[in-house]
């Protein structure tokens, strides 16, 4: 695979349908259309991920990659008396990663309105010192919509109530060099590798020696995305999430990252070993890496009882939860990683 083989309009596309966890049916669409282009089957599940699968040669096992579609994001959880909306956190993020950041309000009747997140004290000019001290909590957040408002009553004809899903600019930015910067790379570098694989796979007319699923969960943001769904076939279970560059961490912006281990324990110790040695027999650039405060896909199927060897691998993704960014080259060493694994 050449480094021109990755095309970043997927990336971009998806990148910009907001999936916050709960909210992702726009993203499903995406998915089911362009696996359709592609003529591979897939199943639904009641919960709302998508299992895609490629036959192999022996159907009676398989192995199954998973990245997630939902991203993190935030909920109305109150019309306040000033016009504004207070919010409650989806997914585990830090709040002043999204402090002054532009939003979108998705109301129940389908319309969408703009607003921008704020604190309770946004103005230097009127608050001084006490703009500077104020914890950074939801509680001292609001979002002033883009609407001429002045009470609740005004937010609620508008069909902005309380359970309403927002979500973030996402401020997808591609350079020339080839950092791709932007919110939720966490995991839709993942999702757009995955899509990447499958056509390669298809156009190249690949047949596995075993079925190989490709599960997009929905759930994972907030701890059980791919807690069922997963054939029972499955005897390796790798999650295609982020991996961590930071500082004293291994993992890098530039190589697929695979980690023996986070805050939920070691992952398999012969899985990691293979795919550290289809990396050494394919010249594929990769890191391991220890992630303390991690957990992935690959949790959630164990704590429902998955019985299968299983692994976390993916693209180095810099300042996680945040404003986001990797290099082209470690999304493509990651589909590098799994086509080899699976012509293996």
């Amino acid at each position: 695979m050449e480094n021109n083989y990755f095309d970043s309009k997927i990336l971009e596309e998806i990148l910009n349908i907001p999936s916050p966890t709960g909210y992702t049916k726009n993203m499903l669409n995406y998915l089911q259309k362009e696996l359709d282009n592609m003529n591979l089957e897939y199943k639904i599940s009641n919960k709302g991920a998508l299992l895609a699968t490629i036959k192999g040669k022996d159907s009676n096992k398989s192995i199954t990659f998973s990245a997630h579609i939902d991203t993190l994001g935030a909920i109305v959880s109150q019309v306040k008396s000033n016009s504004r909306l207070s919010i409650n956190q989806i997914g585990g993020y830090m709040m002043n990663s999204v402090e002054g950041e532009n939003v979108i309000i998705h109301t129940r009747n389908g319309k969408k309105y703009e607003g921008t997140l704020q604190t309770i004290k946004p103005s230097i000019h009127i608050d001084g010192n006490d703009a500077k001290d104020l914890k950074r909590e939801c509680k001292n957040y609001e979002i002033v919509i883009d609407e001429q408002v002045s009470e609740p009553q005004d937010v609620y004809n508008l069909g902005i109530e309380v359970g309403n899903i927002v979500s973030f600019d996402t401020r997808t930015r591609i350079t020339k060099s080839g950092f791709i910067k932007s919110r939720y790379l966490d995991d839709k570098a993942s999702v757009a590798a995955i899509l990447h694989v499958i056509r390669y796979i298809k156009l190249n007319d690949i047949k596995p020696k075993c079925d190989i699923n490709f599960l997009f969960s929905n759930y994972e943001e907030v701890g059980h995305g791919a807690s069922s769904f997963i054939p029972d076939n499955t005897v390796e279970f790798i999650a295609v999430d982020m991996g961590c560059p930071g500082e004293n961490q291994n993992s890098s912006e530039y190589d697929v990252c695979i980690c023996p281990k986070d805050s939920n324990g070691p992952y398999d110790y012969e899985l990691i070993n293979k795919l550290v040695d289809t990396c050494k027999e394919n010249n594929i650039n990769y890191k391991l890496d220890i992630y303390p405060n991690y957990g992935s896909d690959a949790t959630a199927a164990l704590k429902a009882g998955m019985d299968a060897r299983f692994a976390l691998i993916g693209p180095g993704i810099f300042a996680s939860h945040g404003y986001e960014r990797t290099h082209i080259s470690s999304i493509i060493e990651t589909e590098k990683l799994i086509i080899s694994y699976i012509k293996s």
